[in-house]
């Protein structure tokens, strides 16, 4: 329990570094942040292996790379379902998701 507490964190806070680092990104407050990092954590979980499942020949065909625009796409639909959390564009939601994951990577890898 404690470290699921702890990875929530972990992500709010990769969160709000995001927003910090890119433009059309914005989240209202900390309490936004950590219901982003839960919703977040409920799209991975449930949407992103159907969406995975039905895209897999063109994942195949860009050997990964459409994986990113997944990941794009689920933040985009994080932001569609947090008040608060707002996303301009796709190119934001697509560098977005990039960021989210290098800085996520990092912290879960620091603590």
């Amino acid at each position: 329990m404690i470290s699921l507490l702890v990875r929530l964190l972990i992500n709010a806070s990769a969160l709000i570094l995001m927003t910090r680092f890119i433009h059309g990104l914005y989240l209202s407050s900390f309490s936004t942040a950590i219901w982003a990092a839960l919703v977040w954590g409920l799209v991975n979980t449930l949407v992103r292996p159907i969406f995975s499942f039905f895209t897999f020949p063109l994942q195949l065909l860009t050997l990964g790379l459409f994986t990113l625009v997944i990941n794009g796409a689920m933040l985009a639909l994080t932001a569609k379902l947090v008040p608060g959390f707002h996303i301009k564009g796709f190119s934001s939601a697509f560098i977005g998701a990039l960021v989210l994951s290098i800085i996520s990577l990092i912290l879960n890898h620091i603590f």
